[in-house]
């Protein structure tokens, strides 16, 4: 699936709540593997996400662990890699937190550091590591 084009109405309003509840980051799924590009938002209400997923067209909703039974349940929306790229694209000029920083560094790198086989040079492997530490020093505030 890829992302849907989005009006510029759902743009901003996907980018407040990305903005607001949720991440743009790079993680790992699993403690060996190269970072992944992630846009997730977090949410006690299903109805919102089941839009955001709908709207966007791709990505998925998972639920997340209560800690505590006086606890709301609680969602996440996300979306990796390059379809998390193709929403960047049309989110990012509504974003107004760090996360607006993130997106920029991200929307001009990502791909030139992340080549689709997997296989990194010793050169290109330095610059990503560069990179993603770069990316996630920043920081609200």
């Amino acid at each position: 699936m890829d992302v849907k084009k989005l009006s510029s109405t759902d743009a901003a309003y996907l980018a407040g709540l990305i903005d607001g509840e949720g991440t743009v980051t790079l993680s790992r799924k699993h403690r060996n593997e190269n970072r992944q590009l992630a846009v997730t938002i977090s949410n006690t209400e299903k109805p919102l996400l089941d839009f955001v997923l709908a709207t966007i067209g791709a990505g998925k909703i998972t639920g997340k662990r209560t800690a505590r039974s006086n606890h709301a349940p609680s969602f996440a929306y996300a979306i990796y890699n390059r379809q998390a790229l193709r929403l960047l694209e049309q989110v990012y000029p509504h974003l107004r937190t760090y996360k607006a920083e993130r997106a920029a560094l991200i929307l001009r790198d990502y791909l030139a550091l992340t080549p689709r086989n997997g296989k990194y040079s010793e050169n290109l492997l330095r610059r990503r590591r560069l990179f993603e530490a770069t990316v996630l020093e920043l920081r609200p505030g």
